[in-house]
C-alpha cells in the first residue's frame, strides 16, 4: 500500500458497507483476471525497488494460500489500528454525516456538495477535486456515493476503474481527541451532573446548533453553549463548525449514556442486520 498514488481497487469493495467480514469475503471472491490487471497497474507505477512481493503473483492465480495471507493481514491491521479507536473514529464520521445531512436538508444537493471540505469545489455542474493526477469522471446518471473517511488525508480518493460504481472518499474534519478520551473516571466526566446538562445532552439527539439546543432544553444560549462544552470535554459530544454556526452531535459514548448504556432500537436493528460499520 503506497503512501501516495494508486492502490488496487479490489481492496476496497463496496460490500464493506456491510461489515468487515463481508468485505473480506468480497475480496476473496475477486476474479483472478481483475486481480492480475490491477496488480499490473500497481507494478507499472512503482519503482523496481518497491515492486509488489512475489506472493502477489500467486494471488492473481486464485491460489488459496496468498488469499489467506492477505485477508489475515487486513484483519490484523483492522484489529490493531481501528478497533482500539473505533468509538472516536465513528464519532468523527457520524459528526461529518450530520453536517452533510443538515446541508442537504437546508439547500438540496447543491448545498451538500458546496459543504464538502476545501479540497472539493462545487462549480455546477462539475465537482472539482484536488487530486494527484488529472482525470475526469462522468457519472452518466449513475449517482455518486459520498464516503467520509477518518483515514483519508489531504485529497479525495476514487476508484481507478471508471466502470466501477462512482464513490468519492473524502477526509472528515479532524480535531484533537476529547479531553479524557480513553480515561476512566476523569475530571471532565465527573462534572457531568445535574438536570440541565442532562436536558442539553438529550436535546442534542440527532444533532443541532447551539441555538436549537437552547430552545429544546429551555435554557439561555450562553447556558447551552457552556453545557455543550462540558459534554464535549467529557467525550460525549462532537462539535463541528458549519458556516457561521456550530453543529453538535452525540458520540457513541454520549448516545449510550443517553439510552442507559444500550444502543437506540434503530441502531440495534442495523447492527444485528449488518454487523459493525467498517468504513
Amino acid at each position: 500500500m503506497p503512501t501516495r498514488g494508486y492502490f488496487p481497487d479490489f481492496l476496497t469493495p463496496p460490500e464493506g458497507l456491510q461489515g468487515l467480514d463481508t468485505a473480506l469475503e468480497a475480496i476473496r471472491a475477486t476474479p483472478p483476471d481483475r486481480i492480475h490487471a490491477e496488480l499490473s497497474v500497481l507494478a507499472s507505477e512503482r519503482p523496481a525497488a518497491a515492486s509488489p512481493p512475489s506472493w502477489t503473483a500467486a494471488l492473481a492465480e486464485g491460489r488459496p494460500e496468498p488469499f489467506s495471507r492477505l485477508l489475515g493481514a487486513l484483519r490484523g491491521y483492522h484489529r490493531a489500528a481501528v478497533e482500539p479507536y473505533w468509538t472516536y473514529i465513528q464519532a468523527r464520521v457520524e459528526a461529518d454525516r450530520a453536517v452533510r445531512g443538515r446541508a442537504l436538508l437546508d439547500g438540496g444537493a447543491g448545498e451538500l456538495l458546496a459543504s464538502l471540505p476545501p479540497m472539493l469545489r462545487w462549480r455546477a455542474p462539475v465537482l472539482e477535486a484536488d487530486y494527484p493526477v488529472d482525470r475526469d469522471l462522468r457519472l452518466d446518471g449513475r449517482g455518486l456515493l459520498l464516503q467520509p473517511s477518518y483515514f483519508c488525508r489531504g485529497s479525495a480518493v476514487m476508484y481507478r476503474d471508471p466502470g466501477l460504481p462512482p464513490v468519492l472518499v473524502y477526509p472528515v474534519t479532524h480535531a484533537d481527541a476529547p479531553a479524557g478520551a480513553g480515561e476512566s473516571g476523569g475530571a471532565p466526566l465527573g462534572r457531568l451532573v445535574g438536570h440541565t446538562r442532562s436536558a442539553v445532552l438529550k436535546a442534542i439527539g440527532q444533532g443541532g446548533t447551539t441555538s436549537e439546543l437552547a430552545r429544546r432544553a429551555g435554557v439561555s444560549l450562553a447556558s447551552a453553549s457552556q453545557h455543550a462544552g462540558v459534554l464535549r470535554d467529557a467525550g460525549l459530544v462532537v462539535t463541528l463548525r458549519q458556516g457561521s454556526s456550530v453543529l453538535h452531535t452525540l458520540t457513541p459514548l454520549g448516545a449510550a449514556l443517553l439510552h442507559g448504556g444500550t444502543r437506540p432500537a434503530r441502531e440495534r436493528r442495523r447492527y444485528a442486520r449488518n454487523g459493525p460499520v467498517t468504513s
